[in-house]
């Protein structure tokens, strides 16, 4: 099974889908139906809660050399919401689109996206195999930190784009 479709990635424009519009009709009555936006709604909001958590621990530990293990558990637990909502939101764009990964419409998040698990992954497999001393872990983390906050943008700003788009149709 692959995680995408056969069909051919057309970069800024979506297959059927006006110019600049996140959804077709359909698309957006099937956004509305599933569950899986409404699991997406949940994650978004508690990964945030928890990236904000984290980075007062590990800023605490570089600021003071104090909290190393809450520090390095948040972001283990950080890493753990990210995936989570990875898989469910590919799941979600399966149902939305059509395919798993890098529909149209969301294709450049879905490239930050993994840019960000490789960062979080890169901090785990450092402290898994202790490759790593914890300042440069705690660093690993907060590029990681980085380029979520990047992507948590980027999806915002979808976010805001479809509620302009929404309140133009009705």
């Amino acid at each position: 099974m692959s995680i995408v479709s056969e069909q051919p990635v057309s970069v800024g424009s979506a297959f059927g889908q006006a110019k600049g519009s996140l959804y077709t009709p359909e698309q957006r009555a099937r956004r509305d139906a599933t569950v899986w936006t409404l699991v997406q709604g949940i994650l978004a909001p508690l990964q945030f809660l928890v990236f904000l958590v984290s980075v007062v621990l590990v800023v605490r530990y570089l600021l003071s050399g104090v909290g190393y293990e809450a520090a390095t558990w948040s972001i283990v637990i950080k890493t753990a919401v990210l995936l989570t909502i990875m898989v469910t939101g590919a799941i979600w764009e399966k149902v939305v689109f059509g395919r798993y990964l890098f529909a149209p419409s969301f294709f450049w998040e879905d490239v930050v996206s993994f840019a960000v698990i490789a960062l979080h992954l890169l901090y785990i497999l450092a402290l898994w195999f202790d490759l790593l001393d914890p300042i440069q872990l705690m660093i690993v983390a907060l590029v990681a930190y980085a380029a979520y906050v990047l992507n948590a943008a980027q999806f915002l700003w979808k976010l805001r784009q479809a509620r302009l788009q929404s309140e133009g149709a009705a």
